[in-house]
């Protein structure tokens, strides 16, 4: 299967191993045949936290490392572009031919590229964050972690 795995997942495997091993049991996105995908949208996001926490040499070289291990995804592609478009339009309820039947969605920017990158990647994108529910078999697989309801 392909995971794209967004930045609350990566910080969860940099932070907190008894809730990452938990990931690795139940989704193994990291063992093969899987393939871990991430966003360059994510990379940003992850690279930014470290500066505004203040992150040593060593901590930053473990981030480096830790990300060396996935395919990066980049944005600046046209179908990419093209499907943040739609899912933007769709999550405001504004896509004529698919409504959203529901009120519409405040989507932060990143979180657009995310989905839209998982939606054309075909890629079922493993987060902590609800914000991607609407779009669960919309445009994308959702693999949502609520990770409240981990007994660790």
């Amino acid at each position: 299967m392909i995971y794209l795995l967004d930045t609350n997942i990566l910080l969860l495997y940099l932070r907190d191993k008894n809730r990452s091993a938990y990931l690795d049991q139940i989704y193994q996105p990291l063992q093969r045949p899987n393939i871990p995908l991430i966003s360059v949208v994510s990379v940003g996001e992850i690279k930014s936290l470290a500066l505004q926490n203040n992150w040593g040499d060593e901590k930053q070289q473990k981030l480096s490392q830790f990300l060396k291990q996935f395919i990066i995804a980049d944005i600046k592609v046209e179908t990419i572009i093209n499907q943040y478009a739609v899912i933007d339009a769709f999550s405001q309820g504004k896509l004529k031919p698919h409504p959203l039947n529901d009120s519409a969605r405040n989507m932060s920017k990143n979180d657009l590229w995310i989905a839209a990158t998982a939606s054309v990647l075909n890629a079922t994108l493993l987060t902590t964050d609800k914000d991607f529910h609407h779009l669960h078999e919309n445009f994308l697989k959702l693999a949502y972690i609520d990770i409240t309801q981990m007994n660790l």
